[in-house]
C-alpha cells in the first residue's frame, strides 16, 4: 500500500468542540477547537487554519475535505429552523399535526406531542388523488394549484414542503406543482417528498419533507459559506459531506437533501469504531461515543454496524421513542442520549439528581470554562472529584476553573441534597453512567442481543473518563480506547466510502412476483443513484447492492432481505424466499411455515470503490502541560479521595501494562482505569483495559 501525496482533513462540528484529523504521509494528526455557535464556518476555518500552520502544510497540500455536522440537527431541536409552507392533497391538510395512532405515554392524558414544523396556516391543499397503484382517481386541479402558489408567494416563506398522497408511486403531480411554483418563485427551495423519501406511509414521508424543507435554507447557506471562505483561503479540493448512512456524498446533494446529514457526525463514529474493531479482532462491539452534549451507543457486529430506514430525531421527552420527528431516510442505527460534558444536572421535585438532555454547550459552556455559564455539568463534577487535571484540559489550550465547577455544583445539587460539594458531583457522575448504561442496556435487549459478551470500543472527548464506569455497569469485562479517540468521528469520515443510497416503495407478493417490474424499478434506482455517486469518483469503479424490505402478510415490520445485483428472473421468488426465511429465523429463531410473504419498500446503494486503502497511523499529541505522578480522585467505593497513578499516553509504548486505577492522559482526552480493570497497549497503540486481566507489569 502506497502513501498518498495530498493530506485529507476530516472535520466534525459538534455541540461543543469542533474535531480535525488530517491524514498526511501515512499519519494521522488531530486537533479540537470550541464550535462557534454564531457561525460555524469560523471556527472550521480558523481551526483549519491553525493546523495547517502546525503541520506546516500548505493549501494545495489538501487533496480533499470530509465534513459532517450538527447543524441539521440542532435546526430541529432548537426549532430554528426556515419559516415554510406545506402542500399537500385535498382533506390531509392535518396529517403533520395528526401523526399516526402511536402514543409515547400511553395512558398520559396530558400527554405534549412535539409541533409540527409548519404552522396550520401555512399548510395548503390543492384537490387531486393518486390511489396506491399510481393510477389518478382525481385530475390535477391547476387552477387550485396557482392559486395556492400566489397564495404562497404572498407569505414570508423560505422554502416549501410538498407531499401528495402515493406519490412514492407516481409522481406526476408533485412535480407537476413544483413547475408551477417555480414560474412564479424560481429561487425558493422546494422538496418534493417523492424524491428525498419515496417510500410508503404517507405521515412519515410528508415528516421527511418537511424537515428537510424546514433545515434547507440554513444548510445551505452554511454549505456557501464555508466553500467560499474555503477557496478564498487557498482550499481549492474537492468537499465531501458525510451521510447519516455513513457513505460520503457532493455538496450539490447535500444541499438538495441536507436531512440526510442529521446524523452524520455520529455515523462516522460508528464507522471508526468499525475498523478498530476490525483490527483488535473483535467481532461484537458496543460502540460508544461520549461527547460534549450528547452519548451515541451503537451495536457493531464483524465490523458491520447495524442500519435503519428511519430514525426519530428531536425527542421533547427524555428522548422516548415515540416524541420526536419521525424520518424516513438510511442511517446507521444507535441511540442517542443527552448525556455529555456539557449536560447540564440538576434536582428535580422528587430530590433527584438528574442530567440532561439539556447542555451547555460551547457558549457559556460548563461552569469551569469561565465563559460566563453558570450551571452544574458533568464535565464540572469530572473536575471536582479529580478525574480531569484543571492545567492540562485540552492540551492546556483551555484553562478550567475549580472553584467555579465547585460552586457550580453546590448551587444546583450540593446545597439542595445538603451533601458535600464532592459527593455531590460524584452523584452527578454516577447518574450519567447509569443513564448510558441503561441506553446501551435497552437497546441491545430491543436488538436481540447480550450487551455483556460485547467489547466496548470508547471514543468521544467523554467517553474514556466514563467508559469503566458503563463497563461495570453492563458487566462487560473489556473495554478499547483506540488512538484518535477524541476526535473519533472526524478520522471515520476518513474511512468513509462515497456511497448513496436510493429506496423506493414497490409493494409485491411473492406469490405475484413480477421480475419485470422490478427490473423497472431497480434499473432507474440505479441511474439515481449513479448520477449523485459518479461525479466524486473520478472515474473509479463503482459498486451495487440491493436490499428488499420483507415481511409476512399482516405484520406492521419488515426484515431486510438481500437482493442479488443482477437483473432478476421469474425463478429468483424462491430466491428471496429462502433469504427472507434465514433472515426471519436469524431475527426470531423460527419461520411461520404456509404464511404468505409480501415485499413493500426496496433499497439500492452505489459504492465506490477500486481505490487501495492507505493504512494511517493516528499521532498522538504531545502534552504541553499535566505531568506523571499521581492526582487525588474521588474513590467510589470509600467516597474519599485517595492517590491515583497518571500516565502520559505519550510516553507508552506498545506491549506497556498499567493496572488500574489509573488516569491515562493525552492531549485530547483522559481514560479512567478503575480498580479491577487492567490496561495494556496493543500493537495498534490502542489501550485495551480487560478486567482482572493477567499480569500488571507496570511501565
Amino acid at each position: 500500500m502506497g502513501v498518498r501525496e495530498l493530506a485529507r482533513v476530516g472535520v466534525d462540528i459538534g455541540g461543543t468542540f469542533t474535531d480535525f484529523a488530517v491524514e498526511f504521509g501515512g499519519r494521522c494528526h488531530s486537533a479540537k477547537v470550541l464550535t462557534t455557535t454564531d457561525a460555524p464556518e469560523r471556527g472550521v476555518l480558523d481551526g483549519l487554519a491553525g493546523l495547517m500552520r502546525e503541520l506546516d502544510l500548505a493549501p494545495g497540500k489538501i487533496g480533499l475535505i470530509v465534513h459532517g455536522t450538527t447543524l441539521a440537527t440542532n435546526a430541529l431541536i432548537e426549532r430554528r429552523g426556515a419559516l415554510i409552507a406545506f402542500v399537500t392533497t385535498e382533506g390531509f391538510r392535518d396529517i403533520v399535526e395528526i401523526r399516526g395512532e402511536d402514543r409515547y405515554e400511553q395512558y398520559d392524558l396530558t400527554i405534549d406531542m412535539p409541533r409540527p414544523l409548519v404552522p396550520r396556516n401555512l399548510r395548503f391543499v390543492v384537490p387531486e388523488r393518486i390511489d396506491a397503484r399510481g393510477q389518478v382517481r382525481r385530475p390535477f386541479d391547476e387552477d387550485a394549484a396557482a392559486s395556492v402558489a400566489e397564495a404562497i408567494k404572498a407569505t414570508r416563506v423560505e422554502a416549501v414542503a410538498v407531499g401528495f398522497l402515493h406519490s412514492y408511486v407516481n409522481p406526476d403531480h408533485e412535480r407537476r406543482f413544483a413547475d408551477i411554483l417555480a414560474c412564479s418563485m424560481p429561487e425558493l427551495p422546494v422538496t418534493l417528498s417523492c424524491e428525498v423519501s419515496p417510500e410508503m406511509r404517507e405521515y412519515e414521508r410528508f415528516s421527511t419533507a418537511c424537515a428537510n424543507a424546514y433545515v434547507q435554507p440554513r444548510m445551505g447557506a452554511y454549505l456557501d459559506a464555508l466553500e467560499n471562505g474555503l477557496k478564498s483561503r487557498g482550499f481549492d479540493c474537492p468537499l465531501l459531506l458525510m451521510q447519516s448512512s455513513g457513505g460520503l456524498t457532493t455538496v450539490r446533494t447535500a444541499r438538495r437533501f441536507p436531512v440526510r446529514l442529521i446524523e452524520s457526525g455520529p455515523a462516522g463514529g460508528a464507522i471508526f469504531a468499525a475498523h478498530v474493531a476490525t483490527r483488535s479482532g473483535a467481532r461484537e462491539v458496543l460502540s460508544f461515543d461520549m461527547g460534549g452534549t450528547t452519548a451515541k451507543i451503537c451495536l457493531i457486529d464483524s465490523a458491520k454496524a447495524q442500519t435503519s430506514r428511519s430514525l426519530e430525531a428531536a425527542r421533547i421527552y427524555r428522548f422516548k421513542k415515540g416524541s420526536g420527528i419521525p424520518l424516513r431516510i438510511p442511517v446507521i442505527e444507535m441511540v442517542e442520549i443527552g448525556a455529555g460534558g456539557g449536560s447540564i444536572a440538576r434536582v428535580d421535585d422528587l430530590n433527584r439528581i438528574t442530567v440532561g438532555p439539556d447542555s451547555a454547550g460551547s457558549e457559556p459552556g460548563p461552569a469551569c470554562y469561565g465563559a460566563g455559564g453558570s450551571s452544574a455539568t458533568v464535565t464540572d463534577a469530572d473536575l471536582v472529584t479529580g478525574k480531569i487535571d484543571a492545567a492540562a484540559f485540552a492540551g492546556g489550550r483551555i484553562a478550567l476553573d475549580t472553584e467555579a465547577a465547585a460552586a457550580a455544583i453546590e448551587r444546583a445539587v450540593a446545597a439542595r441534597l445538603e451533601l458535600p460539594t464532592e459527593i455531590a458531583a460524584f452523584g452527578i457522575s454516577e447518574i450519567v453512567d447509569e443513564n448510558m448504561a441503561n441506553a446501551a442496556r435497552v437497546h441491545s435487549i430491543e436488538s436481540g442481543k447480550d450487551v455483556r459478551e460485547r467489547t466496548i470500543i470508547a471514543f468521544g472527548g467523554a467517553a474514556p473518563l466514563h467508559v469503566a464506569r458503563v463497563a461495570e455497569s453492563l458487566g462487560v469485562d473489556r473495554f478499547i480506547v483506540p488512538k484518535g479517540a477524541g476526535v473519533g468521528s472526524a478520522v471515520g469520515f476518513l474511512r468513509a466510502p462515497i456511497s448513496y443510497e436510493v429506496v423506493r416503495s414497490l409493494y409485491m407478493r411473492l406469490d405475484d412476483f413480477d421480475a419485470e417490474a422490478i427490473n423497472g424499478m431497480l434499473s432507474e434506482m440505479g441511474a439515481a443513484a449513479r448520477a449523485v455517486v459518479e461525479p466524486a469518483a473520478f472515474g473509479r469503479q463503482l459498486e451495487e447492492t440491493r436490499v428488499a424490505y420483507m415481511r409476512y402478510v399482516g405484520q406492521g415490520h419488515e426484515l431486510a432481505v438481500p437482493v442479488p445485483s443482477r437483473p432478476m428472473r421469474q425463478g429468483d421468488a424462491d430466491v428471496l424466499e429462502d433469504a427472507f426465511a434465514q433472515e426471519y429465523r436469524r431475527q426470531y429463531s423460527r419461520i411461520v411455515p404456509g404464511m404468505a410473504i409480501e415485499m413493500l419498500t426496496w433499497a439500492l446503494s452505489v459504492t465506490v470503490i477500486g481505490e487501495d486503502e492507505v493504512e494511517f497511523e493516528t499521532q498522538l499529541r504531545p502534552l504541553k502541560s499535566g505531568l506523571d505522578g499521581a492526582r487525588h480522585v474521588l474513590d467510589p467505593g470509600s467516597g474519599s479521595f485517595s492517590p491515583v497513578r497518571v500516565v502520559r499516553r505519550d510516553t507508552l509504548e506498545r506491549g506497556s501494562r498499567v493496572p488500574g486505577p489509573a488516569l491515562i492522559v493525552e492531549d485530547e482526552t483522559t481514560t479512567l482505569v478503575t480498580e479491577g480493570f487492567d490496561a495494556e497497549v496493543d500493537a495498534f497503540g490502542s489501550i485495551v483495559c480487560s478486567r482482572g486481566a493477567a499480569g500488571s507489569a507496570s511501565t
